[in-house]
């Protein structure tokens, strides 16, 4: 089990990914926004989303969990 997790204080602008989707290394699965600029964040492994831990318009910071692909 993996746990992406935010690199910045930001606000999700955008989730691309549900429970149960299969993805890709690399894939980006989430846009984050700070300061005007769109941060995306991508999968660090291949595998299948188990939980998604944010939703658009959510405030998060350094650390925050964001997704768990098993």
């Amino acid at each position: 089990m993996t746990d992406i997790r935010a690199e910045i204080t930001a606000s999700v602008w955008k989730v691309d990914v549900t429970a149960g989707q299969t993805v890709s290394e690399n894939d980006e699965i989430i846009i984050l926004e700070s300061m005007k600029m769109e941060i995306p964040v991508v999968a660090t492994v291949s595998g299948t989303v188990t939980e998604v831990h944010v939703a658009p318009d959510d405030q998060v910071t350094e650390g925050h969990l964001l997704v768990t692909i098993n």
